[in-house]
C-alpha cells in the first residue's frame, strides 16, 4: 500500500487548546492507513545541510515564548526510528549532503500536530531538518524520499502556507495577498506543476508577503507526490487572524 503524504497547518501550540481543531486532525489521522513510522519535516528546524535528528529518546524542545505554562510540560514519548534514519540516509545519498545530530529532540512543529493526530505516541517518529537549498532542490529531495511511502512511512510536512506575523493580527477575513497565495498554491498542487512550484517566489501572487520558512515543508510533500498519479485534497481550509492559512494538504 502506498501511504499518502500530508502537510499539516499546525499553528501555534495553542492549537492544542482548540478542541474542534484537535478533533478535526484526529479524525483526519484515523481516516489514513496506519503508518509503520512517521517522517516529520517541521518549519521550525532549518540547517545548512539536511540533518537527521535523534534516534534515541531526547527531551522535547519548547521553542515558543509567552504561552500558558502547561504547554511547557507537554510530552510525546514516541518510539524513535533508527531504521528510518538509515533509510533516509541511503535514499538521499548523492542527492544532498546529510549529517546527523543525535541530541536534537522534536520541536513543537513535530509534537504539537502529532499530539492531535496520534496522541497515543505509539508510532516511531524521525524528524529531519530543512536544508538551506533552493525550492527546486527541496522538491527533488521530497521526490527522492517518495519510496518511503510504499514502505509504510507517513511523510508529514508541518508549517503554514501563509505566515506573516509582521502584518499583525485581525479578526476579519483573509488579507488579499494571503488569499491569493493560498489559492495559487492549492491550484499548483492539484496540477502537480513542479516548475511553477519551484519558482513560486517569482510567479505566485502574494508570495513576498505570504511565504516564509513555514511554507517550505510543503515542498517536500509536493516532491514526494510527483511519482504518483493521485488525488490532491484539502482536509482543512480557512484562515485565522487574516494572515494565516489553515489549509492542510493530502497527496494520495
Amino acid at each position: 500500500m502506498t501511504l499518502p503524504t500530508i502537510f499539516i497547518a499546525h499553528g501555534s501550540p495553542m492549537l492544542l487548546t482548540d478542541e474542534a481543531r484537535v478533533q478535526g486532525l484526529a479524525d483526519w489521522a484515523k481516516a489514513l492507513p496506519r503508518p509503520k513510522a512517521i517522517l516529520m519535516i517541521s518549519a521550525h528546524w532549518e540547517e545548512k545541510d539536511l540533518v537527521i535528528g535523534a534516534t534515541t529518546p531526547q527531551p522535547l524542545i519548547y521553542d515558543f515564548y509567552g504561552f500558558p505554562e502547561p504547554l511547557y510540560r507537554l510530552q510525546y514519548p514516541c518510539p524513535p526510528a533508527p531504521a528510518l534514519a538509515d533509510r533516509v540516509e541511503t535514499l538521499l545519498a548523492g542527492v544532498t549532503p546529510v549529517r546527523r545530530n543525535p541530541a536534537r529532540g522534536y520541536d513543537h512543529g513535530t509534537y504539537v500536530p502529532l499530539l492531535c493526530c496520534y496522541p497515543e505516541a505509539d508510532i516511531p517518529v524521525l524528524q529531519i531538518a530543512m536544508p538551506d537549498v533552493s525550492a527546486a532542490k527541496m522538491i527533488e529531495i521530497g521526490q527522492a524520499l517518495a519510496p518511503l511511502r510504499e514502505e509504510g512511512v507517513l511523510i508529514i510536512g508541518s508549517g503554514y502556507i501563509t505566515h506573516n506575523m509582521r502584518m499583525g493580527f485581525h479578526n476579519g477575513g483573509p488579507r488579499e495577498w494571503a488569499a491569493s497565495f493560498d489559492a495559487w498554491v492549492a491550484d499548483v498542487a492539484v496540477k502537480k506543476d513542479a516548475a511553477a512550484m519551484a519558482d513560486y517566489r517569482a510567479t505566485a501572487p502574494g508570495a513576498r508577503e505570504s511565504a516564509d520558512g513555514h511554507f517550505l515543508p510543503l515542498l517536500f510533500n509536493f516532491g514526494a507526490s510527483l511519482p504518483y498519479d493521485e488525488p490532491v485534497t484539502f482536509p482543512v481550509e480557512g484562515f485565522e487572524y487574516g494572515s494565516f492559512s489553515r489549509r492542510s494538504v493530502q497527496f494520495g
